[in-house]
């Protein structure tokens, strides 16, 4: 047996709750670390840990993983608490648009003393920004994507440019290394002495990088700017922006170089990090840089045991004996999920309507009685009200809703210019109805899937 978990789990009530119950069913049931059963992939670079940080210092919001809650940051913002959020830089996201209560993110925005929006579109948070820095896209350079999730053998792919970028744009890891040297906080000692030994050899390079972050580790602070000046310039044409990835492959070495032999990798005199950053760089389709057998993942934790004990988690699991909640009634007696993922919806990188074959205006999903209840049918149009907001959308009945619930897409309600230029909303942005006020007591997760909402005929 194999589980797994998405957003209808972890944006939905209950959701550390439910998603501590789902791992405690297949590991007390023996599922785990064996052939068929739930594994854990060996993680080329993660994208979070998996511990407590700190905490927000105004709402006192875990950070959890590096990472403050969503729903906390519009509160972290708007206040006079003497330590709020005073400055932001959104680089390749569109919280106005893909956080709950967007208008609450726009409020916030206006009230920070400087925003900067680094991107590859005029995005909606961009057009509350004081300043916009455009960015190369995901065809004009070298990019990569750290959703790899595979066993035994684990692959990463670092993707070459197809097209060489405009002249008034840059790659990211330009834009950052300016932003770095425009406060002064380049040290350009280290950069010369990291030169200076990247032309003896990248052993010596290697050598010296280690050194250095052992004798100051707040280097760290600025390590992707300081590759970007120094190993960068050795790359081919349009691949400095892959220059990070040599940083996680010297760390991945060390950590787990038995996978890294078994999958194919090995030292060719430069050490095995290098090796890996070579391989990954010639590898056109993808790399396997993780090998291990069914046992790797049991293998992999700290005394072969499992922790499953979380006295928060198991006192909370009394609130599921209270049964369902009554959130739908009264004035809202509809459940909507925010943010449907269907056959032509992506994230709001794919911005340009005409490349939906259907569905193209991201149609209210309602069951068929419902809909007669309320005088609707396939093609009219309602008016869908939460708590925080109102918007009008097309309606088409569905037999694959079940009564008292809707659902709108995720990745419509978007700008996008028309033939003559002049910009056009398409679609409905589902985060006009959500509320910051509905999230998870422990994780601060927005309720996207369960949104009290009321429907009239429009």
């Amino acid at each position: 047996m194999a589980v797994l978990e998405d957003l209808g789990t972890q944006m939905n009530r209950h959701s550390t709750l439910v998603s501590y119950l789902q791992r405690l069913m297949w590991i007390t049931t023996g599922n785990f670390g064996r052939k068929g059963t739930n594994n854990v992939a060996l993680g080329f670079g993660g994208i979070g840990g998996g511990h407590r940080a700190g905490k927000t210092p105004v709402t006192g919001a875990p950070i959890i993983a590096g990472l403050i809650p969503c729903n906390s940051v519009a509160e972290e913002i708007l206040t006079d608490h003497p330590d709020r959020f005073r400055a932001m830089i959104v680089d390749s996201g569109n919280p106005v648009h893909s956080l709950a209560e967007s208008q609450k993110f726009r409020e916030a925005m206006a009230k920070l003393d400087c925003t900067v929006v680094i991107d590859v579109f005029m995005t909606e948070t961009a057009m509350e920004a004081d300043y916009v820095l455009p960015a190369a896209n995901q065809y004009e350079k070298a990019e990569a994507t750290f959703f790899n999730f595979e066993f035994p053998n684990n692959y990463f792919h670092v993707r070459t440019p197809l097209f060489k970028a405009p002249d008034s744009v840059l790659p990211e890891c330009e834009i950052h290394s300016r932003l770095v040297e425009a406060m002064g906080a380049m040290p350009q000692d280290i950069v010369d002495s990291w030169n200076a030994a990247l032309e003896d050899s990248r052993v010596a390079f290697s050598i010296k990088v280690l050194e250095d972050m052992s004798a100051n580790p707040a280097i760290m602070g600025i390590m992707p700017a300081l590759l970007h000046r120094t190993l960068a310039r050795t790359l081919p044409e349009g691949m400095e922006n892959a220059v990070g990835v040599w940083a996680l492959a010297q760390e991945f070495s060390m950590r787990n170089p038995e996978q890294l032999q078994a999958a194919g990798i090995t030292d060719a005199g430069e050490g095995l990090g290098n090796a890996l950053f070579d391989a990954l760089l010639a590898g056109k389709s993808g790399t396997v840089f993780s090998s291990e057998g069914w046992d790797g993942s049991m293998n992999r934790l700290k005394g072969g045991k499992i922790n499953l004990s979380n006295p928060e988690l198991i006192e909370e699991i009394g609130v599921l004996e209270e049964g369902a909640p009554s959130e739908a009634t009264g004035d809202f007696p509809f459940l909507l999920s925010a943010g449907e993922r269907r056959a032509f919806t992506a994230n709001t990188i794919m911005r340009d309507p005409e490349w939906r074959r259907k569905d193209f205006d991201g149609a209210l999903l309602m069951n068929p009685d419902d809909a007669a209840r309320l005088n609707l049918g396939s093609g009219s149009t309602a008016t869908v009200t939460s708590t925080t907001g109102v918007v009008t959308a097309l309606v088409e009945t569905s037999d694959r809703m079940m009564r008292g619930h809707v659902s709108l897409p995720n990745g419509l309600g978007l700008h996008y210019p028309d033939e003559n230029g002049e910009s056009r909303l398409h679609g409905v942005a589902p985060n006009e109805l959500t509320s910051l006020d509905d999230r998870d007591k422990f994780a601060g997760t927005p309720w996207h899937k369960s949104v009290p909402v009321r429907i009239e005929a429009g």
